[in-house]
């Protein structure tokens, strides 16, 4: 006869990677970043095939990238804190982190809006104007749906039951912001300076 396991006292949540809900972030994530890969893949392509690379006179201006490159970074200051928090399980300061980065998002959004206007070259000119905007245009969406799902995590602190599990959900919902801020790097590069670097 074998004996049984008694699994009563396991936890039915974990904050350190151990539940489905951080595989499934995770797989997401993998999935987005193999995005992200074949849309630079495509750039190189396009590029290989116009030898006047980036065929246009003007090219995009890396100020108002640059800046939402060090905002993103600084925005990790939060970010870390409340995962942290989470952690804790300091509902209070949580509310409080979830505000902030609520806010840090739509602040995100404004600053993308008026980065559109800094590439100076409209979608559907040609190959490299496609390109770039099909670039910042994946990485919008992604800040876009981490902001939505920050609004929802956010509303559901302060007036939803609050138990471990959910605790869980929000850590998981900071680290997606993880990946907004570590793929801007490689976009903010291919828009403003490989057509600098590899283009001319």
């Amino acid at each position: 006869m074998s004996a049984k396991l008694d699994v009563r006292h396991l936890r039915d949540y974990d904050l350190n990677h151990g539940m489905p809900i951080w595989l499934g972030t995770m797989a997401f994530m993998i999935i987005e970043g193999m995005g992200f890969a074949m849309a630079f893949a495509a750039y190189l392509y396009l590029q290989s095939q116009n030898p006047d690379w980036p065929l246009g006179p003007k090219l995009p201006d890396p100020r108002l990238g640059g800046a939402l490159a060090v905002f993103l970074l600084m925005t990790e200051i939060p970010n870390i804190w409340l995962k942290r928090r989470i952690r804790a399980f300091d509902l209070k300061r949580v509310r409080i982190g979830m505000l902030i980065m609520s806010m840090i998002g739509l602040a995100t959004l404004a600053i993308r809006a008026f980065e559109f206007g800094f590439l100076n070259v409209r979608w559907d000119v040609n190959a490299f104007g496609s390109i770039i905007w099909a670039l910042i245009f994946l990485h919008t969406t992604h800040i876009v749906v981490d902001v939505f799902e920050t609004w929802v995590m956010t509303t559901m602190a302060f007036f939803g039951p609050v138990d471990a599990r959910r605790f869980g959900d929000l850590v998981e919902n900071a680290e997606y912001w993880d990946f907004v801020v570590l793929t801007w790097s490689p976009v903010y590069f291919f828009i403003y300076w490989a057509p600098r670097w590899f283009g001319i």
